[in-house]
């Protein structure tokens, strides 16, 4: 994997495989088989996770937590693909490319 590759908003983005994820208060916490670490998501990071059962386009998940959140697009942006780079750091997430065909 590609670390540091920048993430485009066109790309897919979903789960990794090897986690196993437990809401806590209201936050989600999730074990890395993979690793063996432990990670708190937080609240808005576990919607985010819930997000990316299926692949899902960054500006999609850009949009849908703008209209949840009634947050700007440039601190979304800024935000979501900084949570996304530290999921990507630990290796939690699969990126891909779209097909344009």
């Amino acid at each position: 994997m590609i670390k540091n590759q920048t993430i485009s908003m066109n790309q897919l983005v979903s789960q990794g495989e090897g986690n196993i994820v437990s809401d806590m208060d209201g936050e989600k916490v999730m074990l890395s088989i993979h690793n063996g670490k432990y990670y708190n998501l937080g609240e808005i990071g576990g919607e985010i996770w819930d997000l990316l059962k299926e692949p899902i386009s960054i500006q999609t998940l850009v949009t849908t937590l703008q209209v949840q959140y009634d947050v700007n697009q440039t601190d979304c942006v800024e935000q979501v693909t900084a949570f996304l780079n530290r999921l990507r750091e630990e290796d939690l997430i699969k990126l891909s490319n779209r097909d344009h065909s």
